[in-house]
């Protein structure tokens, strides 16, 4: 039986009210088992505030705040002049046109209630409007559904419109809920995980869970034009301890300051796609036509670094450079002044046949093999080292020539492709490991703080956190509060705003109190003096309470804002395991 929209916005109110994970979870499952199977799909991306996989493009469903109160006027016959005094007072556009159909003074007649299926359709059709008009139709639509709204549902209808929901609910909590109600296994967690990394689509997933359980899901296979969730390094300091936990020797390739791409190729037709898993196809149409002409397979799913390159001397460039390629025009133009060099290191799929379970070198031997030499398209540098010395050495020519250091690669039989996971199968292994902090680490933005003086009016500082995969939530680090220009410091108010939460996300550890609680999104690279034990700050606390015996988090000492990571997810970022890594490898170079 089709879910009604009031019904899901029920569970909408559950879930705004609580911040405890396995409340939350508790919640969700209900949710789930009440949904009707073939709309299980619409209920979960509803939920996660999308409609549809990021891969398939992210919907944009153009709807600026002033379209969506005329809409609200327009359902309620209260003025626009109105509702925006209301905003002002409530802060939030949800509460604002709850009240509104509260306020609204007659009823239309013989109104059929609305059900997800509706609701989730015409966000699709908004979604889709394009071109001459399309601001009418949109309009039409918002109006049609709000019309029938009742109060709670116009909260959550116009949240899910902004993108605004606040939920906290997040990827690994529908797992867990997704597990819970429909695998009866005692692994059942795992097997769902690992379902969604090979098929990042939590509303597939959801869909395959509910219908088929187990045995659904372990039938899932990976092919091309679908992206898989990629795998990812751990982080030392010390080159020793590196090859003692890669068993005395290793495959080291050069760690490139460039895009990480996972290309994937059937036919003539090839995807490329981001380690955020969205479709970036457009920005590199050059890289599109390398891989046509010069890999050798109709069908695969192979990896690498795409890296801008000076035309004139052939040396790599930046990150930076590269990022002025996400323009949406001019490409060809830009292809032109930043061509770019694609460093292959890795296969995933190729000819029908899964390479996610072979060992490293049987991949490379292979990806090699489907590689026609040019100057394009490449394999890593790649040289296997058995001790400090090789791998000191190789470490200082991948500087030299403009890496950020080396990724170390396990040798032995087990060392699989582990997508969607962090593991001591790859570590990296940066430069900037050598003096106090000269690393910048990547920390998400969870809270905001009020500025003073000459940032009156927009915000002084930023609270930021490093991920803890195993607790799955951020830890505070530190304020950031410099390295700001005047734009970018102009700019946050408009940046934060879609993540902005009235209560601490429950997916985040912190005792200090920012001004305003922002949800974990936004992704940025921080450099600073030196990490540093602090007694406010959460990152790390249950390693240094274990290995150091102090009651303490780690934090970074006058840190300074580098630049925003748009390529990274929140759980892209550092984590506090290679925080506390670090700290340990600055003391040890103190101690000496």
């Amino acid at each position: 039986m089709p879910m009604m929209f009031e019904t899901l916005c029920d569970y909408y109110d559950r879930l705004e009210k609580l911040s405890g994970k396995i409340e939350m979870t508790k919640v969700l499952v209900d949710l789930f088992t009440k949904a009707d199977p073939e709309e299980i799909d619409k209920i979960v991306y509803l939920t996660i505030g999308e409609l549809w996989p990021d891969y398939l493009g992210r919907p944009e469903l153009g709807v600026a705040e002033r379209l969506l109160l005329r809409a609200v006027s327009k359902a309620t016959g209260v003025s626009v002049e109105r509702l925006e005094k209301m905003l002002k007072a409530l802060g939030d556009i949800g509460k604002v046109a709850e009240r509104a159909i509260r306020m609204k003074k007659t009823q239309a007649l013989l109104v059929t209630p609305l059900t997800v299926k509706e609701v989730y359709e015409k966000l699709v059709k908004i979604a889709h409007a394009t071109g001459e008009g399309s601001q009418d139709l949109k309009l039409r639509i918002l109006v049609g559904l709000l019309v029938s709204a009742k109060p709670i549902e116009a909260r959550y209808l116009a949240r899910i419109v902004i993108g605004q929901l606040r939920l906290g609910v997040g990827e690994m909590l529908i797992l867990d809920a997704l597990a819970e109600a429909f695998l009866r296994v005692k692994n059942g967690r795992e097997i769902i995980e690992r379902a969604y990394n090979k098929v990042p689509d939590l509303g597939y997933i959801a869909k395959v869970a509910a219908q088929q359980g187990v045995e659904g899901l372990s039938r899932i296979k990976i092919e091309p034009g679908r992206p898989i969730r990629p795998m990812l390094a751990e982080r030392l300091s010390d080159p020793g301890e590196i090859l003692r936990k890669l068993g005395g020797e290793a495959a080291a390739e050069w760690k490139y300051d460039g895009e990480r791409c996972q290309i994937h190729k059937r036919g003539n037709d090839v995807w490329l796609f981001s380690r955020r898993l969205e479709n970036i196809t457009a920005q590199y149409p050059d890289v599109v036509d390398y891989v046509r002409k010069y890999i050798k397979a109709n069908e695969c799913i192979i990896e690498g670094e795409i890296v801008a390159i000076d035309p004139e001397t052939g040396e790599m460039r930046p990150f930076q450079e590269l990022m002025r390629r996400k323009r949406k025009y001019d490409i060809h133009k830009i292809m032109e002044e930043i061509p770019v060099k694609v460093f292959l290191f890795d296969l995933i799929y190729l000819e029908g046949e899964e390479y996610l379970d072979k060992p490293y070198l049987e991949r490379r031997r292979k990806l090699e093999e489907i590689l026609e030499p040019n100057e394009y398209l490449t394999l890593s540098h790649m040289k296997i080292v058995k001790n400090i010395e090789e791998l000191e050495k190789f470490f200082l020519e991948a500087i030299e020539a403009g890496c950020e250091g080396l990724v170390l690669k396990s040798l032995r039989g087990d060392s699989i492709y582990q997508a969607g996971a962090r593991g001591w199968l790859w570590i990296k292994y940066k430069r900037d490991y050598k003096s106090e902090m000269a690393d910048t680490v990547d920390l998400v933005v969870i809270g905001a703080f009020a500025g003073k003086g000459r940032r009156a009016g927009s915000y002084g500082a930023l609270l930021v956190a490093a991920y803890n995969p195993e607790r799955d939530i951020f830890e505070s680090v530190c304020k950031v509060g410099s390295g700001f220009t005047d734009t970018e410091l102009d700019n946050l108010p408009t940046l934060l705003q879609p993540y902005m939460r009235e209560r601490k996300p429950p997916n985040v550890d912190s005792v200090m109190e920012p001004d305003y609680w922002v949800e974990p999104s936004l992704v940025m690279e921080v450099i600073g003096a030196e990490l540093t034990l602090s007694p406010v700050h959460t990152a790390a606390k249950d390693l240094v309470k274990k290995n150091l015996k102090k009651d303490a988090g780690i934090a970074i000492r006058f840190p300074r804002f580098i630049r925003w990571r748009p390529d990274k997810s929140p759980k892209d970022a550092t984590t506090t395991q290679e925080l506390f890594e670090m700290y340990l490898a600055q003391l040890k170079k103190l101690e000496k």
